[in-house]
């Protein structure tokens, strides 16, 4: 080999590394781009507590295709994460609500169960029972109309009441009157038992299920903006419904019993003209046992704000204890064709006269939601997750003193 080739071919090798170099460092670039767009994400959509430790549920995307995963999480006594588990679905999936069976975990949600559904952005209803170890004792679903999901469940000595949504996508049209809001009562081996469906096909919903004696009250809505509680008995038979106008497009979220009357939770539209709902403000309802309305209060920190109430408890005094959020116009980053919002979490204590004992809105971080509320240890423990930087989301937990 002479020596002209031989240095033609060292400046090739070289040229060729050069090349490499320079597609590693573009791969590497646009991949930083790339996540400077994508948003990460993990949520704390609700918790319970067991012995020591919490079991916690919600989603996160953190996985090679962005797909939004069903998760349950396992937290110490300090709230730290000791292990997660997100459920193996092929495509997007999330849990919504998380109750515990003596020594089994129940979660709820939905999920994108094939390609059709995920091209369609559809979900099919979820239910999963786990052991405390996060193995799967049986995994549920349900689908009616074509988009389904499961927002809610309840504990009962024989079985469990499940309540969410079954409705048309939004571009079918259809008489079957299947579908809105679902409640399914299930056997402890995951065997329906009846299944029930109240308000619209394109809009009925559930959000919240309880039990007072031989009573189940269900709340969500039945129209859209028109939050809806619905009485049954034991056996599924509606008793009674009644509605309200006007909610937000959520309807009721939360439903508690205290003393002998019920007390619902949402979200009130100030003006019924606006399609948009510019305007809401936390609202809590209080019904006698026969769905009669006996007193209901809203509540507004921000002139400019979207309040909402998101759960209710009642505390050890037997004071109403709600969390939710607010959305406040960010005057910066509005435009005349679109509004944005920053996320603030409220906290509010009530007496049973509705009358507000204290409350506390909490900003810590570009947003923050409050998503669930246990009182424990005299102290209000929130859930929640926010936003702390431009892309970025995570879940936590904060607790309240009782006189916050």
């Amino acid at each position: 080999m002479n020596k002209k080739v031989s240095i033609g071919i060292k400046v090739f090798f070289v040229i060729c590394g050069l090349i490499l170099v320079v597609d590693i460092f573009v791969l590497f670039y646009q991949k930083s781009l790339n996540d400077k767009k994508r948003t990460f994400f993990e949520s704390l959509n609700s918790y319970v507590t067991y012995r020591d430790s919490y079991y916690g549920i919600g989603s996160n995307n953190i996985n090679k295709n962005s797909y939004e995963k069903a998760t349950l999480i396992k937290y110490n006594s300090n709230y730290k994460k000791m292990w997660s588990n997100s459920l193996d679905t092929k495509y997007n999936s999330t849990f919504y609500q998380i109750a515990r069976d003596d020594q089994n975990i129940l979660a709820v949600g939905s999920y994108e169960k094939n390609q059709e559904e995920n091209k369609s952005s559809l979900r099919t209803a979820l239910f999963v029972k786990y052991d405390l170890d996060g193995n799967i004792v049986f995994q549920k679903d349900l689908q009616i109309l074509g988009n389904s999901k499961f927002t809610n469940i309840l504990v009962l000595d024989d079985g469990y009441i499940v309540v969410g949504q079954s409705i048309y996508p939004n571009d079918v049209l259809g008489n079957e009157q299947s579908g809105g809001a679902i409640i399914i009562k299930y056997d402890k081996k995951g065997k329906i038992l009846w299944q029930k469906n109240i308000g619209g096909n394109k809009s009925g919903l559930f959000n919240d299920v309880i039990k007072d004696g031989k009573y189940l009250y269900a709340v969500g809505k039945d129209a859209t903006r028109y939050g809806v509680v619905v009485k049954y008995n034991l056996n599924g038979e509606k008793i009674k419904a009644v509605s309200y106008a006007k909610t937000d497009t959520l309807g009721f979220s939360s439903i508690v019993k205290s003393g002998d009357h019920l007390f619902v939770v949402g979200a009130k539209k100030v003006n019924h003209d606006d399609e948009y709902d510019h305007d809401i403000d936390g609202l809590i309802i209080e019904y006698n046992q026969d769905l009669e309305k006996v007193n209901e209060t809203v509540y507004k920190d921000h002139k400019n704000g979207l309040e909402r109430f998101n759960k209710v408890i009642e505390d050890s005094d037997k004071n109403l204890v709600v969390v939710g959020h607010e959305a406040v116009l960010d005057q910066k980053k509005s435009t005349k064709k679109e509004n944005a919002y920053y996320y603030k979490g409220i906290i509010v204590k009530y007496n049973r006269k509705l009358e507000v004992l204290n409350h506390k809105v909490y900003h810590e971080n570009e947003d923050d939601y409050f998503t669930n509320i246990i009182e424990e240890n005299n102290l209000y423990l929130v859930s929640g997750y926010h936003r702390y930087n431009a892309n970025h989301y995570r879940p936590f937990f904060l607790g309240f003193e009782k006189k916050f």
